[in-house]
């Protein structure tokens, strides 16, 4: 993979927009250019990785993301402050933000992306597909404008038959995307993709389109310049996902015929030609069971996935975003022809043993692998907290091998050396999936939904014991040759010192978490919404309550059967320990 210094030329300071993995990312590619890069935190990120990485870091008061990494004021001011003369968003967040790309540009900074004018329209997911029918992409049916109200979502169901896909008409990854087989799931599927939406991208908008079942997901890199030079980097596969979250990418895209690749390949080409795009992007196909391709959606900003397609092409995506933005070409001019096969695998800090619930915490132990073609881009080590507050990954492990399946077996052997310990992570998931021929076999059998239809844990991975793994902690200030620094200890450090109850302990004064007839939260969150009424009768796994972390909507159900007493409310920030209600 080559980089190139030439950009330091014309942008000398980058602020970077965002936090995690992606931060230490653009810093790292930053430093490579000769830029020096600025990095944010909130409160709950104080020392974080990609603090330490970047050359400068500035505090942005808060936890929240609205508070902090999508508070604009507070970032164009660090940005002036720091001297910065460009900006990069990274993923998520602002990054397809097209009134934040202009209030960049207009304060004079270089807007490290595609113009605000063509992040408004591919952000549109409905005028984006306007204009895949204007270029001749084939879509799925689905509606022209943004509906309302559920009733709407309802009536298209009773016209195109189900299932169907509601989904943000703003944002990605995901997000405010929910799949209904059954006309009386619609209201609350509805209601649910909206949240998610307006909570992920401040937007709440909706559209509805059919649903093909069982299609695999395949998407196109593209680069292009303010040169006229538009390049197709190359393809991926993102078919192993949960809740449409993806959890493993691969590339090249496999098992597509010559006709299919060439068909998606020209389709990104002739979008992004068409709307005058510059900067990465990455335009997103579903691949239906009979070979059918519909176009999905543009994301015009850097995916997650982009490394997987870095170590097969040779291209430095982020470097390429600073060459386009600083007004050069890009440093190919074709498409590049892919060399080997590669994996990427999510590591999210979630419980696969409680339905992928979020599982903020302190890693206190991270042991990546080593080895030939192994790259590992992480926003955690040994002793980091991961917060409760934003989106749950904490790593990637690439894996490339000359052939897919040399690339499998040492992906195998990597993700056996992996260790990650104090959180749970979705290690134990991948390492099932390498001995699951619907990923490894020779005709691909995964699809979008397959991991929420098929995957079960391993009896190995069952049998392990249950640890205290949410343990409640307290953020203390502590200042350090004059720079804050927030540390997360154990509360009980607090109730052993004082000899009195810590306030972040549960309370006393009702049923404590260990009743056998209390319901709590399997991890810290919000309270959404309940699904049932207080005083009903309910069945054991039930759906009863809707919590929301990490920037996903998850169901607590029915630990046993009986009549629910309900103690908590919508909007009340939740804790392993509280006791929501009861049921007896």
């Amino acid at each position: 993979m080559t980089t190139t210094a030439s950009t330091a030329s014309t942008i000398s300071t980058v602020l970077i927009a965002n936090r995690g993995e992606i931060a230490v990312r653009i810093a790292r590619v930053a430093r490579d250019l000769g830029i020096r890069s600025v990095a944010v935190y909130s409160e709950a990120d104080a020392g974080a990785l990609h603090t330490q990485v970047a050359d400068e870091a500035y505090a942005l008061p808060g936890n929240t993301a609205g508070d902090t990494y999508m508070n604009v004021p507070a970032l164009l001011d660090i940005a002036v402050r720091a001297g910065a003369d460009a900006v990069h968003p990274g993923y998520g967040f602002l990054s397809e933000n097209s009134e934040f790309a202009q209030m960049v540009t207009a304060a004079g900074l270089r807007w490290i992306g595609p113009s605000p004018e063509a992040i408004e329209l591919l952000g549109d997911k409905i005028a984006a597909r306007r204009v895949a029918t204007e270029v001749g992409a084939p879509l799925a049916p689905g509606t022209s404008d943004p509906i309302d109200d559920w009733q709407e979502a309802r009536r298209f169901a009773e016209e195109h038959g189900l299932p169907i896909a509601i989904k943000a008409a703003y944002g990605g990854g995901g997000r405010g995307l929910k799949v209904v087989d059954k006309l009386e799931d619609i209201e609350g599927a509805f209601n649910s993709a909206g949240r998610e939406a307006m909570e992920a991208f401040g937007r709440a908008e909706c559209y509805v389109e059919k649903f093909l079942t069982h299609p695999r997901h395949v998407e196109a890199q593209v680069l292009a310049d303010t040169h006229g030079n538009v390049v197709v980097v190359g393809t991926r596969d993102c078919s192993t996902q949960r809740r449409f979250q993806k959890l493993i990418e691969e590339a090249p895209a496999p098992n597509l015929t010559d006709a299919q690749r060439e068909g998606i390949i020209e389709g990104a080409r002739s979008i992004c030609k068409k709307v005058g795009y510059t900067g990465a992007g990455t335009v997103e196909y579903i691949v239906s069971e009979d070979g059918t391709i519909s176009f999905l959606e543009v994301n015009t900003r850097v995916q997650v996935e982009h490394p997987v397609t870095e170590v097969v092409s040779g291209v430095d995506i982020i470097a390429e975003q600073f060459r386009i933005a600083a007004g050069q070409p890009l440093s190919i001019t074709e498409d590049p022809k892919a060399e080997g096969h590669a994996f990427e695998f999510r590591i999210n800090a979630e419980d696969i043993l409680n339905g992928f619930a979020p599982c903020p915490g302190t890693v206190t132990s991270f042991e990546p692998p080593t080895g030939p073609g192994i790259r590992v881009d992480a926003a955690v080590r040994s002793g980091s907290i991961v917060p409760p507050y934003y989106d749950s990954l904490i790593a990637k492990l690439i894996v490339w091998g000359p052939s897919r399946e040399v690339a499998l077996r040492r992906a195998k052997q990597a993700l056996k050396e992996f260790t990650v310990t104090g959180v749970r992570t979705v290690l134990p998931f991948h390492r099932d999936m390498m001995d699951d021929p619907a990923l490894t076999g020779d005709t691909l059998g995964i699809y979008t939904d397959w991991v929420d239809q098929n995957y079960r844990p391993s009896a190995s991975i069952r049998s392990e014991k249950v640890d205290a793994i949410y343990t409640q902690r307290r953020n203390v200030a502590v200042e350090i040759d004059g720079k804050i620094v927030n540390i997360g200890l154990p509360v009980e450090l607090f109730s052993a010192q004082t000899n009195a109850p810590s306030s972040a302990a549960p309370s006393t004064a009702g049923p404590s978490a260990a009743d056998d007839n209390a319901v709590t939260s399997p991890f810290e969150g919000n309270l959404v919404e309940w699904n049932v009424e207080d005083g009903a009768e309910v069945a054991e796994g039930d759906k009863i309550a809707t919590v929301e972390a990490m920037k996903m909507e998850s169901a607590i159900k029915a630990p046993k059967a009986g009549t629910i007493s309900i103690s908590a409310k919508a909007g009340d920030r939740l804790t392993s320990e509280t006791v929501i209600a009861t049921i007896d």
